[in-house]
């Protein structure tokens, strides 16, 4: 398999954006993508989404994007993995290359979901659990959240109040971030005292939707003007039971840690190399399991690295060094993108304030549904 580089980057910020269609916000990232490889069209282009079917009532979204910028004639695909897509489709990209099938590729993550009434983003996001054993029920995906937040507290004796530097953390840094959702830190009093929205997860809990789109070129060859250059040394991907319920342990995200297993396997390393993780918070509990799947944390164990305030940019696992989920913005297709793009900034010694100190290696885990499809990628610097 071939080597595989990331060439070009482009983000615009998650907001509510009334101005620019959907087509609009995942062109304008391409396009700032495509200027900054340099290379002009790519062989391919790859879309990740999640909800335009359902929330801007329309497909054939790699055939329309190719046609919207231009990509005549050439290879279009949308990759649909929920709340994964983003990084499924990236994946999708990066193995065309190692294979030898094409040597470039264009890779767009995007989600336009504030034009849409708030009810119908609700009833799109339930579409990532199992409609029989969970969103017929009247499930939400918070909810879904909320109650292996509950089980976690009971089986670990952590209180809600332990979970507040994870979203701390995460607006600290996006208070640096242009790109970023909300771009202001936030007290604890304002966590403790944030409105419920599914006990215990209230509103400093969870993740912000937004529109969105970030974008990546990806070459088999290094780029001169990119320097240092970064390429992908692990991709793997791996699926759970799609209803909570059905899992032998609710409280450990056992797709998370096969595929990061796998993504060190590929790199040669394991968690004390990586020097960046940008992980799925898009709940505060999420955030806790992941550092656990990835063996930054015991089981049990995750909200002490926060607590202990480990996980800021300049500490020991710097995550969500641009906001994460939490502050950056959750558009949902849009996001696992937007991870790989920052983990590349901060390897290349870009990321401005919150640069982090190890650049060697770092890893972007997207989640889709409630860690039933997890793709984990390990980028590493030349």
């Amino acid at each position: 398999m071939r080597k595989v580089y990331i060439s070009g980057l482009g983000q615009v910020p998650v907001t509510e954006n009334w101005e620019k269609s959907l087509k609009e916000l995942a062109g304008d990232a391409a396009l700032l993508a495509m200027e900054d490889s340099g290379i002009g069209y790519p062989d391919a282009l790859y879309v990740g989404n999640m909800m335009a079917i359902t929330a801007n009532k329309q497909a054939q979204l790699g055939t329309m994007m190719s046609d919207w910028l231009g990509f005549h004639h050439k290879p279009g695909l949308a990759v649909e993995a929920a709340c994964g897509s983003g990084a499924a489709a990236f994946r999708a990209a990066l193995i065309a290359i190692a294979s030898g099938e094409i040597d470039s590729a264009l890779v767009v993550g995007v989600e336009k979901m504030t034009d849409s009434p708030g009810s119908e983003i609700t009833a799109s996001l339930a579409t990532a659990a199992d409609a029989e054993l969970e969103s017929d029920f009247g499930l939400s995906f918070v909810a879904i959240n909320a109650l292996i937040m509950q089980r976690y507290m009971f089986e670990y004796g952590w209180r809600h109040a332990d979970f507040a530097d994870f979203s701390l953390n995460a607006h600290a840094n996006a208070a640096h971030n242009p790109f970023a959702r909300f771009q202001k830190a936030i007290s604890r009093k304002s966590f403790l005292e944030a409105p419920m929205v599914a006990d215990p997860i209230n509103l400093m809990d969870a993740s912000p939707i937004g529109d969105g789109a970030a974008a990546i070129v990806l070459t088999s060859q290094p780029l001169a003007h990119n320097n240092p250059q970064v390429f992908v040394a692990g991709s793997a991907s791996c699926t759970d039971t799609i209803s909570v319920q059905n899992r032998k342990t609710p409280t450990f995200l056992t797709a998370a840690a096969n595929s990061a297993k796998q993504a060190y396997a590929q790199a040669g390393i394991g968690p004390l190399d990586i020097g960046v993780f940008e992980y799925h918070d898009a709940f505060s509990i999420m955030a806790a399991l992941s550092l656990e799947a990835c063996g930054f944390a015991e089981p049990g164990q995750g909200p002490r690295l926060a607590l202990d305030g480990k996980i800021k940019f300049d500490s020991d696992i710097p995550v969500a060094t641009k906001g994460g989920l939490k502050a950056r913005g959750h558009p949902v297709g849009a996001t696992g993108v937007y991870q790989i793009l920052e983990v590349t900034l901060q390897l290349r010694e870009t990321a401005g304030t919150t640069q982090v100190k190890r650049t060697s290696f770092g890893m972007a885990q997207n989640i889709g549904g409630s860690g039933s499809n997890i793709t984990t990628h390990i980028l590493q610097r030349e």
